[in-house]
C-alpha cells in the first residue's frame, strides 16, 4: 500500500504555491488515456471514477482523500477493478504537483469545492467537478473566474445534460406544444433531508484527517452525524436537498424555459417543521418561488417521498395545453382534455442512455480536444447552483430578495453576508 504521509497541518500549506507555478495542461493525444486524481473518494467521486475508468479512456494515477480507511479500500477497489495501484494521498495538494496528472474529478464535500477546483485549474489540471459547484454564490463566481483564466477544461456533474431522455423534454418543453407556460413545478422530497438522531461529539476516528476535512470551514468538534453522508445537512458544509437535488432539476427547468440569468426576485419559507429533533440545520420543509417577470419556478421539499403525478421528485411543465412531467425515471405529457384540437397528445418516455457513463465521455473528449464547451460548463453549474443557494438564502432571511448577478449584490445590503463564506486560517478564499 503506497500511502503518502501527510505533512504537518501548518506546513502544508506551503504546498500551494508549488501546486498553482504551473497552470498550463499537457497536450494530450487523441487516442492517449487521460491521466486522472480522483479528490474525495467516498461516494459520488468513486462513482465518477469508476465511470471514467468504464469508457476505456482513463488511468487512474492517484486518490486523494482525509481519511486513511477510505483511502485503502478504494486502493484495493482499483486493485480489483482495474488493475492497477494509484498513489494514496490525504493532502490533495500533492496531487497538483503530479506532472502526470491531467484532470481532477472532485468528489468531496461542498464546502471543498471551490478551493480544490481553484487551486487544480492554477495547477493546469483540467475538472470534473461535483455539483453544486460552490457552497455560496461567491464561491461558483471564484471557480468560474478560474476556469477562464487558466484556460481549464471543466465539466460539472449535472449528468443530466448527456441523457437524450431530458435532451427530449427540453425539446418539447421549448416547442410551444405546451402553449404559455406560466409555472414550472419542481419537488424533492426525501426523507434522508430531514436528518437523524442526534449523536454526541467525540474525538475523530484515528484514520481520519479532521483538520483536513474542515478545511477553510469553521473549527468545531467532531461528530460522527456531520460527517461522511449527513454533512450537507450543516450549512457550513453544504445546503439540503435544495443544493442536493435542487441543481440538477433547476437545470432541466432552465434550459426548458430558456432562461440563462438569475430571477428577477425569490421568496422562500422554510423550517425543520417535519422532524425538528434532529440535529441537522437545513430545511427539512421548504417552498421557494422564483420569479422570472413572464413566469414563475415553484421549489418545494419535504420529508414525506410522495410527490406529484407518482413522483417523489420531479419537475413539471404547466402549460395551457397540458403538462409535461418528468424526473429521472421517464417523462410524461398530460393533455388539457377541456381544449378542441389540442396539439398536446397523451405521450410519454424512458432512459435512452447511460447518462453518467456518456457524461464522463464527453468530459474525457473535451480534456483531449481541449473543447470548453462542455455538455454541462461551469458557466452552466455556476448558474444552478446560484439558484439554489438563493432559495435558501430568502428562507434563511425570511425576506423576498433580489439579487443583482452584475454587482454581485442584493438590494438590501444587510444580505450580502450570504454570499461569501468566512474561511478558516490558514485557509485563504482564492482571488485572482
Amino acid at each position: 500500500m503506497r500511502f503518502m504521509q501527510r505533512r504537518k497541518f501548518v506546513t502544508s500549506v506551503g504546498l500551494l504555491g508549488t501546486a498553482m507555478a504551473t497552470g498550463v495542461a499537457r497536450p494530450i493525444g487523441a487516442n492517449e488515456k487521460v491521466g486522472i486524481a480522483l479528490i474525495g473518494a467516498r461516494n459520488m467521486g468513486w462513482n465518477d471514477l469508476a465511470s471514467a475508468m468504464h469508457t476505456g479512456g482513463a488511468r487512474v494515477v492517484a486518490i486523494a482523500d482525509a481519511d486513511k480507511e477510505i483511502l485503502e479500500r478504494r486502493a484495493g477497489d482499483c486493485e480489483k477493478k482495474f488493475k492497477t495501484k494509484p498513489d494514496l494521498y490525504s493532502d490533495y495538494r500533492k496531487v497538483l504537483e503530479r506532472k502526470d496528472v491531467d484532470a481532477v474529478i472532485i468528489g468531496t464535500p461542498d464546502h471543498w469545492h471551490c478551493l480544490q477546483a481553484c487551486d487544480a485549474c492554477s495547477a493546469g489540471k483540467d475538472v470534473y467537478l461535483e455539483k453544486p459547484i460552490a457552497n455560496s454564490i461567491a464561491e461558483c463566481d471564484a471557480i468560474v473566474n478560474y476556469a477562464k483564466r487558466y484556460k481549464a477544461v471543466v465539466s460539472v456533474g449535472q449528468q443530466q445534460n448527456s441523457s437524450k431522455m431530458w435532451k427530449r423534454v427540453i425539446e418539447i418543453a421549448r416547442s410551444g406544444k405546451l402553449g404559455k407556460i406560466a409555472k414550472v413545478d419542481v419537488w424533492a422530497n426525501f426523507r434522508y433531508g430531514a436528518g437523524y438522531v442526534a449523536k454526541a461529539d467525540t474525538p475523530p476516528p484515528e484514520s481520519l484527517d479532521y483538520q483536513m476535512w474542515l478545511g477553510p470551514a469553521p473549527e468545531v468538534p467532531y461528530n460522527s452525524a456531520k460527517v461522511h453522508g449527513l454533512w450537507r445537512l450543516y450549512w457550513n458544509y453544504g445546503g439540503g436537498l435544495m443544493t442536493d437535488w435542487g441543481v440538477h432539476l433547476l437545470d432541466m427547468v432552465l434550459q426548458g424555459l430558456g432562461k440563462t440569468t438569475t430571477p428577477k426576485k425569490v421568496g422562500g419559507v422554510g423550517g425543520k417543521y417535519a422532524h425538528p429533533e434532529t440535529p441537522s440545520q437545513t430545511f427539512d420543509t421548504l417552498s421557494v418561488a422564483f420569479d422570472y417577470g413572464d413566469c414563475c419556478i415553484s421549489w418545494g421539499n419535504t420529508a414525506t417521498p410522495i410527490g406529484y403525478f407518482d413522483m417523489s421528485y420531479g419537475i413539471a411543465f404547466n402549460g395551457e395545453n397540458g403538462i409535461l412531467a418528468a424526473n429521472r425515471e421517464g417523462w410524461k405529457l398530460i393533455p388539457n382534455d377541456s381544449i378542441k384540437g389540442n396539439p398536446v397528445k397523451a405521450e410519454s418516455g424512458k432512459p435512452e442512455n447511460s447518462e453518467h457513463i456518456d457524461h464522463l465521455v464527453d468530459f474525457l473528449d473535451a480534456v483531449r480536444s481541449r473543447r470548453y464547451k462542455t455538455a454541462c460548463t461551469i458557466e452552466n453549474g455556476s448558474l444552478c447552483a446560484k439558484l439554489a443557494h438563493l432559495g435558501n438564502i430568502a428562507a434563511r432571511s425570511g425576506e423576498t430578495i433580489k439579487y443583482d448577478d452584475s454587482t454581485k449584490s442584493f438590494s438590501n445590503p444587510e444580505i450580502n453576508a450570504y454570499l461569501k463564506p468566512k474561511y478558516r486560517s490558514p485557509w485563504k478564499f482564492p482571488i485572482l
